[in-house]
Formats: C-alpha cells, sequence, structure tokens
C-alpha cells in the first residue's frame, strides 16, 4: 500500500531524524597542522599540563586519540587555547614517535606494562646506602628496565655519611655504569648536587627509587626554585612515606636540561622484558651469541657465551653481570 501519492510534495514526506546527528561521519580526520608542539610535563586525573612556546598551558586528550596514553616526557601536538591564561584548556591531538621508553609492571606476573616516562636519555637510579638500607635487587631490575627501553643508566649513592659507597660500588663496575655518591650535608650545601648535576648536563633524565632514599631532596637540590615535599623514613618498617604522587619534569638551572622526578616504588615488575634485549646493552658480549641455540636463555650449559669469554673476547665478570641482571625476572626485589 503506498503511502503517499503519485507525486508527493516534498513537504509530505517524513524524514526520521538520525540519532546519531546529521552531520555524516568520515574517515577523514584532520591533520592539525597548524599544531603547536609541546612538552608533557606532569598528568593529574586527566589534566595534562604541557609546556609550549616557553608558556606552561593545561590541556585534555583529544577525543580521536583512543586509549592511547600520556605520559610526562611525550612530545605532542597541541590545539585550542595555547595562551596558558588561567580557565583556558587546550586539546592534545597527536603524540610524536617516542625515541626511550621506561615501562614496568607491578610485577613479574602481571601482564599490563605502565609507561612512567617517554623520550629519556638516562635514567638515574638513587639508592640510600643506610636509612634504608640498599636494595639491590631493585636496582638491578632498574638497569633492566633502562637497558631494555633505550636508556643509559645512572647510579646515584646518597646518605654516604652513613655508610661507605664501596662495596656497592664494585658490584656494579663490571657494567661499567657510570655513579656518584653524595652525603646529606653535600646537598645542604650544593657540592653533592653539582657533581650530580655533571653528570645530567645537556639530557633529559628520570630519576626513580624506592621511597625515602632521599630521590626528591636531591631533586629539590638541583632545582632549588621548585621545592617538592620530602618525607622521613619509618623506623619500624624502615621504608619511606609516598610524598612524591605523580612524575613531574623540571628544567635545570641555565637550560642545562631536565630532570624528571618519579613517585617512589616498592616493586619493579619485568613481565614486559623481552630477556633477548637485555644483551644489546653489553656490546663486547653480543657477538658471541651468534653459535647460542635457538632462544638462548645465556644462563644455560650450551649456551655460546661461555665460549666467547673463554676465549678472551671479554671480561667474565661481564658475563656474570649479564646472567644477574637477567636472573633478576626470578628473583623478588627483597631476595
Amino acid at each position: 500500500m503506498r503511502r503517499y501519492g503519485k507525486n508527493p510534495d516534498e513537504d509530505d514526506v517524513r524524514v526520521r531524524p538520525d540519532r546519531r546527528g546529521s552531520r555524516p561521519r568520515s574517515r577523514n580526520r584532520p591533520k592539525h597542522e597548524d599544531a603547536a608542539e609541546g612538552l608533557v610535563l606532569t598528568v593529574d586525573r586527566g589534566r595534562i599540563t604541557c609546556l609550549v612556546r616557553e608558556r606552561t598551558i593545561t590541556a585534555m586528550k583529544a577525543r580521536e586519540l583512543g586509549r592511547k596514553g600520556i605520559v610526562v616526557g611525550d612530545r605532542v601536538a597541541v590545539v585550542g587555547d595555547v595562551s596558558g591564561d588561567p580557565g583556558t584548556l587546550a586539546r592534545i591531538v597527536r603524540v610524536e614517535e617516542r625515541r626511550s621508553v621506561l615501562r614496568r609492571t607491578a610485577d613479574d606476573d602481571d601482564p599490563y606494562e605502565r609507561v612512567v616516562v617517554a623520550n629519556a636519555d638516562q635514567l638515574a637510579i638513587v639508592t640510600a646506602l643506610a636509612d634504608p638500607p640498599p636494595r639491590p635487587r631493585l636496582v638491578d631490575r632498574c638497569l633492566v628496565a633502562a637497558y631494555d627501553g633505550g636508556l643509559d643508566p645512572l647510579l646515584v649513592l646518597t646518605k654516604s655519611d652513613l655508610a661507605p659507597a664501596d662495596e656497592l660500588l664494585e658490584s656494579y663496575a663490571p657494567l661499567g655504569v657510570r655513579a656518584v655518591a653524595c652525603n646529606r650535608d653535600e646537598l645542604a650545601t650544593g657540592e653533592g648536587a653539582a657533581r650530580v648535576l655533571d653528570l645530567l648536563t645537556d639530557r633529559v633524565t628520570a630519576f626513580v627509587g624506592h621511597s625515602g632514599v632521599g630521590k626528591t631532596t636531591l631533586v629539590n637540590a638541583l632545582v632549588p626554585e621548585r621545592q617538592r615535599a620530602t618525607g622521613e623514613v619509618n623506623v619500624v618498617t624502615g621504608r619511606g612515606r609516598h610524598t612524591t604522587t605523580s612524575a613531574l619534569a623540571l628544567p635545570l638551572p641555565d637550560d642545562k636540561g631536565w630532570v624528571i622526578d618519579t613517585p617512589g616504588v616498592r616493586s619493579f615488575g619485568l613481565a614486559h622484558v623481552d630477556p633477548s634485549r637485555v644483551i644489546h646493552a653489553f656490546p663486547d658480549l653480543e657477538p658471541g651469541t651468534a653459535d647460542c641455540p635457538r632462544n638462548c636463555s645465556h644462563d644455560e650449559p650450551d649456551c655460546a657465551l661461555d665460549a666467547w669469554v673463554a676465549g678472551g673476547h671479554a671480561d667474565p665478570a661481564r658475563l656474570a653481570s649479564l646472567r644477574r641482571l637477567l636472573a633478576t625476572r626470578e628473583r623478588r626485589e627483597g631476595d
């Protein structure tokens, strides 16, 4: 049955409204060629603080980015109001390709990896020599994450006035990791901060360490004009209290580089790490893996690295250090 006549008038035709809106969907998305370049300084509950054209602005993630995460250190493209005036809100429409990534999981059985920092050049692993005591297994895990993520490791030992640094430094000497030690008095006078600063110049450095080791105190000494809250170590548990709750990128004085202060960690899961990538941080050992059996763990009887080292191509201490790091996935930090 015809609902309308043979030649219905246009006004007679009933058009059902489109619940999705009248604007047709298109796969063509704007390229935002006029977007401003920005650096993510911190992320807090959906609000992202960025440095854009020497101004600090607040932005939010554009819907077209979907579930793509944004972390401190990301280089982003920003549109909208980038004046930085109070109450303004810009929009991040693109995240540029990352050149390095520091990742961790909650534990070794957790398949969900968390990106901690992007585009850092080096990872400063901060550990106290006492109060709380050093946790070498956690240091080893941070080293593995640095090698896996393409960051150069730097070992920073604090509270050297409470315990000597020689034994810990000796255990990491075969790895060739740069290291520096300082005490609380040196940080107060600026002498210790100056020694650390020499190793940070012209680089983006992420600081990581468990609570109470003096990480944020060190960052405050390096960037005096931006003081972050610090806490004390619990005398009963020997653990520090979390005072830094979100990662924050801070410029070093005189534009000498950037430091990224991260919240204290009590575990550093490595479920995301492929052990075969760790060997890339050992260029003196990597050629010796050419004759290894397929999927070699580099810690088994048929591993070709034993013959490589026995032939005088590398220091045996380097192979022992490699295997110690690879074994961290089977050991908990407190073991």
